[in-house]
C-alpha cells in the first residue's frame, strides 16, 4: 500500500534522510556547542555550575583549625622532657667534666618546646616551662657531679644521688660559680621562648 505524499513535498521528506530523530539530535548538538563556547575550559557541564559548587567554581574554604589550649597535657609533656633533658645534660657533664652552656640552652628549649607543642597557647605554660628548665638544669648538674665523683670514690651514682644527696648538694655548691647560675638564666629564657614559638 502506497503512502500519499502532500503536494510540493518530496516522498523522502523526513529530516536526515528518513531518520525521525535527526532534527532533535541536531538541536542537542547545537546546545552542546554553545555550552562549550560559553566555558573556556571546554567542559560542557561547567555552564550550569554555581561558584562554590563541588565540581566547579571557587572551592570551599576549610574551617580554621581550633586553637590548642591544654594545660594538663602541656605540663605532662614538659615534665617528661625535663626528666629526659636533665639525664642527657648530666651525662654530658659527667663525660666532659665541664658545664656546657649550649647544653643548658638545649635543656630549656626542649622543655619549652614540648610544653608549647602539646599544650598550645596557654599563657601559664611558658612560665611553668621556665621553672621546670631550672629544675632540669639543677638535677642535670647534680647528676654530672655524681658521675664525676663515682669515678673517684668507691660508690655508685645511684648511691650518691639517693643515699648521700646532702653531700652531693654541698659539693655542687662548692663547685658553683657565676657561669653555673648564668646557665640557669639561659635555660629559663630558652624554655620561655621555646614554648611561645611552639605554640604558634
Amino acid at each position: 500500500m502506497s503512502q500519499s505524499v502532500p503536494p510540493n513535498q518530496p516522498y523522502d521528506a523526513q529530516p536526515g534522510g528518513g531518520n525521525p530523530f535527526a532534527g532533535q539530535q541536531g538541536q542537542q548538538g547545537q546546545q552542546g556547542q554553545q555550552g562549550q563556547q560559553g566555558d573556556p575550559s571546554g567542559n560542557p557541564f561547567a555552564g550550569g555550575q554555581q561558584p562554590g559548587a563541588p565540581f566547579g567554581g571557587a572551592p570551599y574554604a576549610p574551617p580554621p583549625a581550633p586553637a590548642r589550649n591544654n594545660m594538663g597535657l602541656g605540663l605532662a609533656a614538659a615534665v617528661v622532657a625535663a626528666v629526659v633533658a636533665a639525664a642527657i645534660y648530666g651525662a654530658i657533664i659527667g663525660a666532659t667534666k665541664h658545664e656546657i652552656g649550649y647544653a643548658a640552652v638545649g635543656v630549656g628549649f626542649v622543655v619549652g618546646f614540648a610544653a608549647g607543642k602539646v599544650g598550645g597557647r596557654n599563657p601559664v605554660l611558658p612560665v611553668v616551662s621556665a621553672v621546670l628548665s631550672l629544675v632540669a638544669v639543677y638535677f642535670g648538674q647534680l647528676l654530672g657531679e655524681a658521675m664525676i665523683a663515682a669515678k673517684e670514690l668507691p660508690v655508685t651514682v645511684s648511691e650518691l644521688f639517693f643515699d648521700h644527696f646532702g653531700l652531693l648538694n654541698e659539693a655542687w655548691k662548692a663547685d658553683s660559680d657565676f657561669l653555673t647560675y648564668a646557665f640557669f638564666a639561659i635555660a629559663a629564657v630558652a624554655a620561655f621562648s621555646g614554648a611561645k614559638k611552639a605554640a604558634e
